[in-house]
């Protein structure tokens, strides 16, 4: 029962509030969220928001609490990219509630929200407990008639606890069978049934018995659209077989609820009432077997492998494991399995499906994460590129130093010798500490047991000092000519405008990575190590000088005196006024600005203004050096150009915090803790002015050196920023240029018109990362 302070039960039942009031309240006191749910909106949704404009499929129920009693209401569609940006999100604090009644439902709508702190975090799991009120029915989505709720981010996965773990309890008409041990219907003959069944061979439902074996398992397939109200729009697929030969049997519905998760490749099944069809979309004569939950409500039931006669049993899954030594032959499109030990998992992120368009235009996310596997047969790494499988519970245990099963993979060959694996519909996932592995028949296969002779010998030490997890990675590296990557993105939309790159990274929704092309020139160079901004080394052109005007506490700097970081060789430059960077810094990763061609104002991102430092040993010589056209200096406060996200730098894999580097490092996650240990924390920050109109763009740029641990060594070349950037890497056959150096030759950028390619990701609330992968020179 709720207590009698009870902030939501107090603003929701007060007397003078009519039971037919249509009138909003607010609450002005703090409120949590304890969870954010998904789901599909139906027919029925222009009834609930008459005034909304329902722009996209997504409606989102919210669960609020003032850890005294707990209220869900629906989100206002107004404000769905508030949980699209993960702004609005489990945990969050809010403020300013508004709350609206719905139109024909006690339930409420949550019309407007200010959140109060983007960190805030509460101790949700502790609230089960808690009572409900306002809420009539939480069972399940309030605005639709759906059964189940969606996962936030993708459409593969399920969610929520109405899906079964374990298979129901078997009917009694199925303990009546003789033992369970034959079948009285073969896949031979459900096929030549069908396909003889203009002669009146096969009707309708069959009630006989088929004994099968799963062979492969397919992921969710999720068909909801709001102009359809199923209830449980799913289905999925079962490549089964017995003695007689393989067949597909589609789940449908509310069967994939009962049945999906508890059903796994190498498990027999008994099945009744269910029909037999066409294989859907195939134009061959073959058969499916549909079962469904009415019309005939199928029967299902696992069987132990020893309850089925010998001579009725069927074969086991076939495996083909290929080892990093073997798949560089595999061809193109080809199938393998393949086992080996993680040293590498990448952050969760997600990229558009351009295959699929919903209802309203709009494209599915599609959610993946990378993960780099050895196996002792070569020096080159597994590359897997891995998509959601519908096993959430798999996924997030995924981390660095696990023996990982991944089956049914497909090889994208890029290039010659430039490869790597991705899923396929059937792919599965294995790791340590599944208590299945024993059962499965790939354990007695001889690639697999070599793979566990040499992990056995294996050095646990070593594989730990070079195992990372999450940070910026992209695979295969981009080309490193502007000829190849203008072959290689034939057919890929050419280089965006200054204000057409901002508007499609507004758009961007939370983890979402994409990559854009701009033709620009360098007007800021930037030298930072994590944590250290404050001495951060930059060069920046003179065109970004502001005008005395512009200037913020023109008092305050002219008492700081910087502190020299460059070599004496690279002194000279040192005798002109030293531009320093004056407000605060700006939380956030790299973003776009525009500028106008011909402003009189700094081009510097933020709306930062440029400061003019006179060194007072060197009054003389500086009014001798006005016509020099760049400066370069350190910062001795904090500069105004966004520091690095923690999100966009490789962690090193700490077995003790190896939980939370996993959940920090997922969909929704946060990285928390400054201790993380991260595999480098230096970094350079390209200030970019777009030519078509000029805007600006601050983007980070992460040149691996070769002690690099995560990509192969880059090709050799001259350490000069223009091969550098081309590279996007220093050279392996030397030790790296140090920052001042780098830095003292960022001069020879200026007025260089280059190709840059952007790699962008939405991190979350405001946050998006800008990472400068390549900049090609553009001749003539």
């Amino acid at each position: 029962m709720a207590a009698s302070d009870c902030i939501l039960r107090r603003i929701l039942h007060l007397p003078r509030r009519r039971p037919d009031s249509r009138s909003e309240v607010v609450c002005r006191e703090t409120l949590h969220v304890l969870d954010v749910s998904r789901y599909t909106r139906d027919l029925g949704a222009s009834v609930y928001f008459p005034n909304a404009a329902l722009t996209g499929d997504d409606l989102y129920d919210v669960t609020l609490s003032d850890m005294d009693c707990r209220l869900r209401v629906t989100l206002d569609p107004t404000l769905n990219r508030l949980v699209e940006k993960n702004r609005l999100r489990r945990g969050a604090a809010l403020q300013s509630v508004t709350l609206a009644p719905g139109v024909i439902s006690p339930s409420f709508i949550m019309a407007r929200v200010d959140i109060k702190d983007e960190e805030a975090e509460v101790g949700v799991s502790d609230c089960d407990s808690l009572p409900w009120t306002a809420s009539p029915d939480v069972s399940g989505p309030l605005r639709a008639n759906r059964l189940v709720f969606l996962p936030l981010w993708n459409n593969v996965d399920f969610s929520g606890a109405t899906w079964q773990q374990t298979p129901p309890p078997m009917e009694d008409e199925e303990e009546e069978e003789d033992e369970a041990s034959r079948p009285s219907v073969t896949v031979k003959d459900l096929r030549d049934g069908y396909l003889s069944k203009h002669k009146g061979v096969l009707h309708g439902a069959i009630r006989r018995r088929l004994i099968v074996r799963i062979l492969a398992k397919s992921q969710l397939l999720y068909y909801g659209r709001h102009d359809s109200n199923c209830r449980c729009p799913y289905r999925a697929l079962l490549e089964v077989c017995d003695h007689t030969g393989s067949v597909c049997v589609v789940l449908w519905n509310s069967v994939c609820v009962t049945w999906y998760r508890p059903l796994k490749p190498g498990d027999i099944i008994s099945l009744s009432h269910f029909r037999v069809k066409q294989l859907y979309q195939s134009d061959n004569d073959d058969i499916e077997i549909s079962v469904n939950s009415r019309n005939p409500t199928a029967c299902i039931s696992l069987l132990p492998e020893s309850s089925v006669a010998v001579d009725r049993l069927p074969p086991q899954p076939a495996y083909s494991f290929y080892s990093s030594k073997e798949l560089p032959d595999r061809p193109n499109h080809s199938l393998c399995d393949v086992i080996g030990l993680v040293t590498f998992t990448g952050r969760a992120e997600r990229i558009r499906r351009k295959d699929v368009l919903d209802a309203v235009g709009g494209m599915e996310l599609l959610e993946y994460r990378w993960l780099r596997l050895e196996d002792g047969t070569s020096s080159r790494p597994i590359w897997v590129k891995l998509f959601s499988t519908s096993q959430p519970e798999t996924h997030c245990r995924l981390r660095p130093l696990m023996v990982v099963v991944c089956t049914r993979l497909m090889v994208v060959q890029k290039a010659v010798g430039v490869f790597y694996l991705t899923n396929t519909m059937q792919t599965q996932l294995y790791c340590t500490g599944q208590g299945h592995h024993s059962e499965m028949s790939y354990r007695k296969l001889m690639a697999v047991r070599a793979f566990l002779k040499w992990l056995k010998r294996h050095d646990e030490a070593s594989v730990q000092r070079s195992a990372l997890i999450g940070g910026f990675f992209t695979y295969p590296t981009p080309p490193v000519s502007l000829e190849t990557y203008m072959k290689d993105s034939t057919g890929e939309p050419g280089f965006l405008k200054g204000a057409e790159l901002l508007r499609e990274m507004t758009g961007l929704c939370y983890r979402e990575r994409r990559t854009f092309c701009v033709q620009a020139t360098v007007t800021m160079v930037t030298y930072c190590r994590r944590g250290e901004e404050k001495d951060c080394l930059f060069w920046t052109s003179s065109t970004l000088h502001a005008s005395t005007s512009s200037l913020s506490s023109p008092l305050a700097a002219s008492q700081r005196t910087p502190r020299p970081l460059l070599s004496p060789s690279a002194s000279r430059p040192w005798k002109r006024k030293l531009p320093l960077h004056s407000e605060s810094p700006q939380k956030g990763p790299p973003q776009a600005t525009l500028q106008g061609e011909h402003s009189n104002k700094t081009v510097v991102l933020f709306e930062a203004s440029m400061e003019f430092l006179q060194d007072s040993n060197e009054e003389e010589e500086d009014d001798d050096e006005d016509d020099d056209t760049s400066s370069f200096a350190t910062c001795p406060s904090h500069p105004d150009f966004p520091h690095i996200a923690v999100e966009s730098l490789a962690m090193r894999y700490d077995p003790a915090h190896g939980e939370q580097q996993a959940v920090a490092v997922a969909m929704g996650g946060r990285l928390k803790s400054l201790g993380a240990t991260f595999d480098s924390e230096d970094y350079y920050t390209f200030t970019l002015r777009v030519l078509s109109d000029g805007a600006v763009v601050s983007a980070i740029f992460l040149p691996q050196s070769q002690f690099s641990s995560l990509l192969p060594a880059s090709l050799p070349h001259a350490n000069t920023w223009i091969s550098i950037l081309s590279h996007g890497a220093f050279s392996s056959h030397t030790h790296p240029p140090s920052p001042v150096d780098l830095v003292a030759t960022a001069p020879l950028l200026a007025n260089q018109r280059l190709v840059c390619l952007l790699e962008t990701c939405h991190l979350g609330g405001d946050s998006s990362e800008v990472v400068l992968s390549r900049a090609f020179l553009l001749r003539g």
